[in-house]
């Protein structure tokens, strides 16, 4: 037992642990070689960009030159839905489906996790040969079995959790968009640049790779830009935005809801310098599309995942991320595919990101698992200019904080023509009693400034009938439909297993406040004894530590001037397993930042 001990404590002792075993596909993946009449295919999605952050949107300042120029080459749709905040809108854009039946329901605190027997877009396309890769953003799971990797793709290079700069930063990565560290097929590895600009290297680099030898692709590129923090943005791109007048007096306010009061000129210098970055990319990518010859047959998709943080220029509408309004839920939609998808062709047909992947099936020529319940519809058809039948249909959005929705809190229901909702705030799941409708006729009042839901109540009646009906069906698709994904612990597909903030289950003070304590919900795939490392900010002064695993509840004593404590041997069963530590300093409780968990 000393020799086990003493090998596992030098191991723990490491500076940085990084994944032991690379991890393998959970499908098989396809090796089939690629086809002339198969289109490859670029999905880009950024990261708190609003509709208005872009030139042609009617932007004064921004300069968006690729982007621009990308709409005028593209088919889209000009009444596009997205949900109000990140991971959920990913989650429906793998899967085709409502994010309330893939249990990634909120963004963090163990909400943000998919459900891994969830079937995604890049396992359908693997599974028909074609080579897939993810540069950048998941936001869909850490840790084994719902890391990109385990869902389809074969390349994956992503940082964790939501975002660079939260508490699922590896050690000695803490905020940094330059030079980061990020996890390539698994592996921790620093990397030098700009964190948007390793993504479009790593995913031109891995498309030409797949050009070579003559496979069919699919590559996500998923950025984090604009999103925050703001404390590490392109020098010379920041330089220029601090020399213009940022102010809201410089925005256009000819039309719908103004934007008004005083706004940070410094964080909106920051987010456009990101903005431009994330633009100049795009330019790279186009050009080396047309220098390997696969411009003409790769279909390139650009949306954004939710309106922006805080309000801005946003073309009129109201609102902003978070939000049930247009600003918080619409996005920009283009479709570029040359002698396919007919330029500046747009629908004004309601569509959303349920629809992306039916969209890409189709244009692909992949058939969809027979078995696969999809919520979308594909859009090709009205991509391409025809005239499909093309029935009405309602596009729900929901979006709460707390472990389960509540019927009526904040959502939106939008038709052809109407949209119905109840903006009662995100974040604010304590809702109860009335709800205070709103009803728009998005065909005459699309920028939402006149509520008709005290003058046509039978439309108010019949939408919420339809949305009853779409929140129970959501509700169960599964038993426990909103319990979170177990992490698997003890498996060769990662192992140790790296916990952090980002996944535990919330229980006391704010969820990623330096007081805050959670537990994990696990699953050993086999019984034997675990060691498990607590990592926390160096102490001044002595503590103590407490786990409790399983049936298992063991103390140990904190030295000060430390940063971690570990506990070994820990006897555990196959199945189902709690993990819950605590922290204990002058008397006050509180989690660790992150935990290791290695297996027998």
């Amino acid at each position: 037992m000393m020799d086990r001990t003493q090998s596992r404590r030098a191991f723990l002792k490491a500076a940085c642990l990084g994944a032991a075993t690379l991890a393998t596909s959970c499908r098989s993946v396809g090796t089939r070689s690629g086809t002339k009449d198969r289109p490859n295919v670029i999905l880009v999605m950024t990261d708190d960009q609003g509709y208005g952050d872009f030139g042609h949107k009617g932007n004064p300042i921004l300069r968006t030159p690729h982007l621009d120029a990308m709409a005028t080459r593209s088919g889209s749709m000009e009444n596009f839905y997205v949900h109000p905040v990140c991971a959920p809108t990913r989650a429906c854009l793998m899967t085709g489906r409502y994010n309330y039946r893939t249990r990634a329901i909120d963004t963090f605190v163990g909400r943000a996790m998919m459900e891994p027997r969830e079937t995604t877009i890049a396992e359908i396309l693997s599974d028909a040969g074609y080579a897939t890769g993810i540069f950048g953003k998941w936001h869909l799971g850490d840790c084994y079995p719902m890391r990109p990797m385990d869902q389809g793709f074969e390349q994956s290079l992503v940082h964790r959790g939501g975002g660079i700069g939260q508490p699922s930063d590896p050690p000695g990565g803490e905020g940094k968009y330059t030079d980061p560290i990020l996890f390539e097929n698994g592996k921790e590895s620093r990397f030098k640049g700009y964190c948007t600009d390793i993504y479009f290297d790593r995913a031109m680099d891995w498309i030409d790779e797949c050009r070579r030898e003559r496979r069919n692709f699919f590559a996500y590129i998923p950025t984090n830009a604009p999103h925050g923090p703001f404390h590490d943005v392109p020098a010379e791109l920041l330089d220029y935005y601090k020399q213009q007048d940022l102010s809201n007096e410089n925005v256009p306010q000819d039309t719908g809801h103004p934007v008004t009061g005083k706004c940070n000129e410094d964080v909106r210098a920051r987010i456009f310098a990101m903005i431009e970055n994330v633009d100049q990319n795009m330019g790279r990518l186009f050009e080396k599309l047309d220098e390997m010859h696969l411009t003409d047959n790769t279909i390139v998709i650009f949306l954004v995942d939710n309106g922006p943080d805080g309000r801005r220029y946003v073309a009129g509408m109201m609102g902003a991320k978070g939000g049930v309004h247009e600003a918080g839920i619409r996005s920009p939609f283009y479709v570029q595919w040359p002698g396919v998808i007919e330029p500046r062709h747009s629908s004004d047909r309601i569509a959303a990101h349920i629809d992306v992947l039916p969209t890409l099936l189709e244009a692909c020529d992949v058939p969809a698992p027979a078995e696969l319940k999809l919520d979308g519809r594909s859009l090709l058809p009205l991509l391409k200019g025809q005239q499909p039948n093309w029935p009405d249909r309602t596009i729900y959005i929901q979006a709460h904080r707390g472990n389960r929705p509540v019927r009526y809190h904040h959502f939106a229901a939008r038709s052809q023509k109407w949209k119905l909702l109840h903006a009662s705030g995100f974040g604010k799941e304590s809702f109860v009693g009335d709800a205070q409708f709103e009803l728009y006729d998005m065909e005459d009042d699309p920028l939402e400034e006149h509520n008709l839901a005290q003058e046509r109540p039978e439309i108010v009646r019949k939408m919420l009938r339809q949305y009853e009906r779409w929140f129970s069906d959501v509700s169960n698709t599964r038993r426990d439909n909103y319990a979170p994904p177990r992490i698997h612990i003890g498996t060769t597909h990662e192992d140790p297993v790296v916990l952090t903030r980002q996944d535990w289950r919330h229980v006391q003070g704010r969820p990623w406040g330096r007081d805050s304590n959670g537990h994990w919900e696990l699953y050993a795939a086999q019984a034997g004894e675990y060691d498990v490392r607590l990592r926390f900010p160096e102490t001044e002064i002595e503590g103590r530590a407490k786990i409790e695993m399983g049936t298992k509840t063991l103390r140990t004593t904190i030295s000060p001037g430390t940063k971690e404590c570990s506990f070994y041997a820990i006897p555990v069963r196959r199945g189902n397993v709690r993990l819950k530590t605590t922290l204990t300093f002058d008397g006050k409780s509180k989690g660790p930042w992150q935990v290791d968990v290695l297996g027998p």
